[in-house]
């Protein structure tokens, strides 16, 4: 690739970058495409539009966000399976959800309806409760019914307030957008980071260190690229999937990170990361052997963007945490 090639896309990362000020989107209905691995997909679907509170963009942050998608998931607190159930809630609350005979905590046919249930039997506890329903349905499912209901609202706790704001925030990378995705204001210093290691060799496992002569892998370059403008990114890149909203492909902008995977209805399959800049061009850590840079992001296995964010990144739940 020429100089003056690169040259040209380092002036338009910066145009565009400077226009970053502001826009959003106007709402989500439904899932985005490869969201929720295909396997949940329907069920989700199905049991996000039980009730008016809930929807399945959360319902689907809710399961991610309780065990990563883990239907054997076991908790320090012995909540179970992929709704992360404490076994007495799930005796008061459990359906069967695919009509099987039985109602099975480890089983995500059962397990998803009887938390689309649960949450909906939440939100018709606290209806009459002023603010906005989804919020206090999930402030219920945190803190309690009688809670929301004595505060006339999500209550005062900073745990409930901070859960309310999680599950919010990824919700709109289970969405699909129907508006514009609000750009990054942080977008151009986290390309300025990865244009300054361009060359470096690839290293796998690496995070850039001294030790590791300033080298990286993939997701090693993305997570210290919005390290450098104060966001904290997993290490691993299919951890960084749900960090921000997904814009379309003809809808990118410098600075989305960009995924690819083995399954493309399964982000969890996501083998690779780099960073949008501009004319179908990423800057990337490719593979042991190659330096760091720019590539095409028009292959088979793309499977879509994140556009992320401050608030998308801190509401990750900590991986293996269920």
């Amino acid at each position: 690739m020429s100089l003056c090639f690169i040259g040209l896309l380092v002036v338009g990362v910066y145009s565009a970058a400077s226009s970053l000020t502001g826009g959003g989107t106007a709402g989500a209905v439904g899932l985005a495409k490869g969201a929720v691995p295909a396997q949940y997909q329907a069920l989700v679907q199905k049991w996000g539009n039980l009730c008016p509170a809930l929807s399945p963009p959360l319902l689907a942050a809710q399961l991610y966000s309780e065990s990563g998608w883990n239907p054997k998931a076991v908790s320090p607190a012995n909540a179970l399976g992929i709704a992360q159930f404490i076994p007495s809630t799930w005796e008061a609350h459990a359906i069967d959800g695919n009509g099987d005979g039985k109602k099975d905590i480890w089983d995500p046919e059962d397990a998803i309806p009887s938390a689309a249930t649960y949450d909906c039997d939440l939100a018709k506890y606290v209806k009459n409760v002023p603010g906005d329903v989804s919020d206090n349905m999930l402030a219920s499912y945190n803190a309690g019914a009688y809670a929301v209901i004595k505060n006339a609202g999500v209550p005062p706790y900073q745990e409930t307030q901070g859960y309310v704001k999680t599950i919010r925030t990824l919700a709109k990378s289970f969405s699909k957008p129907v508006g514009r995705v609000a750009p990054s204001q942080q977008a151009a210093g986290a390309i300025y980071f990865a244009q300054k290691v361009l060359g470096t060799p690839y290293l796998w496992g690496g995070n850039g260190t001294a030790d590791q002569g300033g080298r990286f892998d993939c997701s090693g370059l993305t997570k210290a690229a919005y390290h450098s403008v104060g966001i904290e990114l997993p290490r691993v890149a299919n951890d960084q999937w749900n960090a921000g909203e997904h814009p379309k492909r003809d809808e990118l902008m410098p600075g989305d990170l960009v995924f690819f995977a083995n399954d493309l209805n399964d982000p969890r399959s996501i083998h690779h990361v780099g960073m949008y800049v501009g004319d179908g061009y990423m800057i990337n850590a490719p593979y042991t052997g190659a330096v760091i840079r720019y590539d095409k992001i028009d292959k088979p296995d793309y499977i879509g963007a994140t556009r992320v964010t401050e608030d998308g990144a801190k509401a990750l739940p900590e991986p293996n945490a269920a």
